[in-house]
């Protein structure tokens, strides 16, 4: 058990702190029972776990409102899980089977819900930014009071077209949070090698979008960053960068033997940074749950894994009539 002393002290009540140590647990196991599946053979492709980074996610939701929307890249099974997503529907999408929440034809990197405001899973590096901004700009557009979380790594944080929609962004006076999530390694190259600034958020200074670094590791304190950048967004300030200092356990993808770092590097982290146990030696430090409470949870998130994985195993495959939906939107008929 880690034995990390936090100056951070819970702004949130007991019922909510457990909330969140749930919620990042269900990533955790979600994410673990994915790779056993990956590794049996039963998800093809790509497939890059969240494990280790499930604080970012689960404090920016618990910061977001009913209507708030959210894009990211394709480390996207904890979102998916963090906005209320079936997990059910998530694992069977990850199989490629009619079940799925694309019915088997988005797989791991592209699933959507119009339902939860998710707006993707994208495969393309960077190429989700400028999407979050126009979907920014509708809200705008709307005056609905409404803010989007656009998430992207690191990595994507040196392509060109970031810059291009902070620049939009900023001239509009979007309501966008864009949520850098910094776990170090682009693939499979260090930041500091690949990234000319120590803190990436600043980047933003050239177009006037205000930001700061927050431990990604502390799901308390990307709350808190995350009220903040939503009441930014939400009094009409236009977008706040939050550059989230996180870190992946796992390879860049299932395929990542992951030999740019030490094993003891990544233990190190495991031992004195991990996010849930975090949560939990607050939750029983503070008295606020027993160790049985905590072996209630986690059993109860093993039986909801678990019944996700049968799920998706027991799901058909598609119909092959499904090549042929969701390929054009209807359009309205034109005058002659």
């Amino acid at each position: 058990m880690s034995t990390r002393k936090s100056a951070k002290k819970p702004n949130v009540s007991a019922e909510e702190l457990k909330a969140y140590y749930r919620d990042m647990l269900l990533i955790r196991r979600f994410e673990e029972k994915a790779g056993q599946l990956y590794g049996m053979g039963l998800i093809g492709g790509f497939c890059h776990l969240y494990i280790g980074q499930e604080a970012v996610v689960v404090g920016l939701e618990a910061a977001a409102e009913e209507g708030d929307k959210r894009i990211t890249t394709y480390r996207d099974h904890g979102h998916m899980l963090a906005c209320g997503m079936d997990p059910k529907g998530v694992m069977a999408e990850l199989t490629g089977r009619e079940g799925g929440l694309s019915r088997g034809k988005g797989g791991s990197m592209h699933m959507f819900s119009t339902e939860k405001d998710f707006y993707g899973g994208h495969g393309i590096v960077g190429a989700n930014v400028p999407l979050g901004a126009g979907l920014a700009f509708a809200d705008k557009y709307l005056e609905n009071d409404r803010v989007t979380f656009t998430y992207f790594g690191d990595g994507a944080a040196n392509q060109g077209q970031v810059y291009e929609t902070f620049n939009m962004a900023a001239l509009w006076s979007l309501p966008v949070v864009f949520v850098i999530e910094n776990n170090q390694y682009a693939m499979g190259t260090a930041q500091k090698r690949s990234t000319s600034t120590p803190d990436i958020y600043t980047r933003g200074e050239a177009f006037g979008i205000p930001g700061e670094a927050v431990d990604g590791m502390d799901v308390l304190a990307v709350k808190d960053a995350g009220d903040k950048a939503v009441a930014h967004c939400r009094a009409g300030k236009g977008p706040y960068i939050l550059e989230i200092k996180t870190y992946r356990y796992r390879g860049h993808s299932m395929s990542d033997p992951a030999k740019y770092r030490t094993r003891e590097e990544v233990q190190k982290m495991r031992e004195e940074k991990d996010a849930i146990e975090h949560v939990r030696e607050l939750l029983l430090s503070g008295k606020h749950a027993t160790e049985d409470d905590l072996k209630a949870i986690d059993k109860e998130i093993k039986a909801i894994v678990n019944d996700a994985a049968e799920f998706s195993k027991d799901s058909p495959e598609p119909d092959a009539a499904e090549l042929w939906t969701d390929i054009y939107a209807d359009v309205a008929p034109q005058n002659a």
